[in-house]
């Protein structure tokens, strides 16, 4: 029971021992003949100074046993001394569970990109060296759909951001592009920009959700889905529809994009469908040149003329 409860049974209990009056008393009053409710007479302060004392008395016994001894204390009216209650002896305890304080939520750790799915359940691309995966090719895209999303994944070899833009022909200027930027804080953002020219604006209307990404090994590396349907909006392209992919990645100073690492970042060979998967490798400059018909040529004349020996 609520110590405020203990405080009303206290009242309850006193009121009647005080506001009762014996029979004396009310005889008494006859004969003080007009006395108004105001005024006191001289026998009056003697017992009220005992109903004060006596009432003083028990509230200090009953706090002392109650909550400081836990005993048990009988409850006796001064006036009516036949009558005996009985108050729960149990000492007084707030029971409250005890919570354990909360903690963070876990975060989950990035899920990597997985390329023996390339070519099946998803697309790919692929920028580097010969037999490259997602953490090892200078550039790296996947493509899937999700419902009437697309889901992409894409990671370069860079401290500052990768992308891929969406283009009607080869060249850059006037294409949609989805970045994700490494900033000063270590986290990996998608941001939305639109190319005017050689100049990539940032777009405020962002279509990406489901985003996350990562800054590891000196890698950026992002997942993110946009949905295949918008509307009708100049920066952002309907992705049901076939468009040239544009591949780019480089540094970035506070946050913000500059200029990508290569002069002639790659484009795909042709225009790229959503509703069907490939896995595409393109030889990174390092291996271009061995790779192309004229080299492979070169190399095999120059083999036969040192075999056969100057004349």
């Amino acid at each position: 029971m609520s110590p405020l409860r203990w405080g009303a049974w206290l009242l309850l209990l006193a009121g009647p021992a005080a506001s009762t009056a014996s029979p004396a008393d009310e005889s008494g009053g006859a004969r003080g003949g007009g006395r108004g409710d105001g005024e006191r007479g001289a026998g009056d302060e003697p017992q009220r100074q005992h109903h004060d004392s006596s009432y003083g008395t028990f509230a200090s016994e009953f706090y002392d046993l109650r909550y400081l001894r836990g005993g048990e204390y009988n409850l006796v009216s001064p006036r009516a001394r036949s009558s005996v209650i009985l108050l729960d002896t149990q000492p007084f305890r707030l029971n409250v569970p005890s919570y354990p304080f909360p903690t963070a939520p876990p975060v989950d750790p990035f899920a990597k990109i997985r390329v023996d799915d390339c070519g099946k359940t998803k697309g790919c691309f692929r920028y580097g060296k010969p037999g490259c995966n997602a953490e090892t090719c200078d550039y790296f895209l996947s493509y899937r759909r999700i419902g009437a999303d697309v889901e992409f994944e894409l990671s370069a070899d860079t401290d500052g951001w990768v992308a891929v833009g969406f283009s009607s022909d080869k060249k850059m200027g006037g294409d949609d592009v989805m970045a994700c930027v490494h900033d000063d804080n270590g986290r990996v953002r998608i941001q939305h920009f639109y190319n005017v020219g050689q100049w990539a604006k940032e777009i405020q209307r962002n279509p990406a959700r489901d985003e996350e990404g990562i800054f590891e090994n000196n890698r950026v590396t992002c997942r993110f889905k946009r949905p295949v349907y918008v509307p009708r909006d100049e920066t952002i392209v309907d992705l049901h529809l076939s468009w040239y992919y544009l591949f780019a990645w480089g540094p970035a100073i506070q946050g913000s994009i500059t200029r990508h690492d290569i002069d002639s970042p790659p484009v795909s060979e042709r225009v790229v469908s959503i509703y069907k998967y490939e896995d595409i490798f393109m030889p990174s400059a390092a291996y271009q040149t061995f790779s192309s018909p004229f080299c492979l040529l070169l190399i095999v004349a120059l083999t036969f003329y040192l075999l056969m020996g100057t004349p």
